[in-house]
């Protein structure tokens, strides 16, 4: 079972400027009454995962602050980038605090319907990097996976519009996958490791649920007041044994 999770909440979130007051980072935006790391975090604990490991950047003492050394029943750790790495260098310098063989890596401002057990099953079947996948009607916005069968082979450019399965941003990856990279070196998970990675091996998709919301982006901020206030009760019930 996948226990450990590094959530990537190192970004300045600037589309969101102007919305969020300057000292609040974008993984603590408010959403449906409560911190979207709250919500996001609660829904990680309710279904399995134990450890989890914040990658930060802008306004990390925030973030530090609010998580403590255990939130949502959860064990934490955080590190802190000396100057921004993107969404490679940052991934690849929180995995030096894994202690598993193999990680969930998500998105700080991304929620996504995940069912853990089903994705433990997936990466033990196969031990292959996994790239968690939305159907979504109209993938212009995203680009979309290039698939055969349940394997990604590619990823196409932003712009062409009907259905597809787009790149989540969230992955199962061996703890050890980014160690080609030198630990403090920036670089885009996306450009610079999955395009040429993907040219070389297949990746398995993972098929997640419908619901997939990106608060950095304002529309779906607004979207996500709604669709995700079911998930302040996950918040209170994890309360009491959060750190924060």
């Amino acid at each position: 079972m996948i226990r450990e999770c590094v959530i990537l909440a190192g970004g300045q979130g600037t589309r969101l400027r102007g919305t969020l007051p300057d000292d609040t980072p974008k993984a603590l935006a408010p959403v449906a009454g409560a911190p979207f790391l709250d919500l996001l975090c609660a829904s990680l604990a309710r279904a399995g995962i134990r450890r989890v490991i914040f990658s930060l950047g802008y306004l990390a003492h925030a973030v530090i602050r609010h998580v403590g050394e255990r939130f949502m029943g959860m064990e934490t750790a955080c590190v802190v980038e000396d100057a921004p790495l993107g969404t490679g260098g940052g991934l690849r310098l929180a995995m030096r605090e894994c202690r598993d063989d193999a990680v969930l890596a998500l998105n700080g401002d991304t929620f996504i319907d995940i069912d853990l057990p089903a994705l433990s099953a997936c990466w033990r079947e196969s031990r292959a990097p996994i790239i968690l996948g939305v159907r979504v009607e109209d993938a212009s916005r995203y680009g979309r996976l290039v698939l055969r069968g349940e394997d990604v082979v590619g990823m196409t450019e932003k712009g062409v519009a009907g259905p597809g399965f787009i790149n989540a941003g969230s992955y199962v990856f061996p703890t050890n996958l980014l160690d080609r990279f030198p630990p403090g070196q920036p670089f885009s998970l996306e450009r610079d490791f999955l395009v040429p990675a993907l040219q070389a091996r297949p990746f398995r998709l993972f098929r997640a649920g419908d619901m997939f919301i990106d608060i950095g982006v304002p529309e779906d901020y607004s979207l996500a007041q709604r669709r995700l206030a079911h998930l302040k009760a996950h918040v209170q019930e994890q309360s009491p044994v959060s750190g924060s």
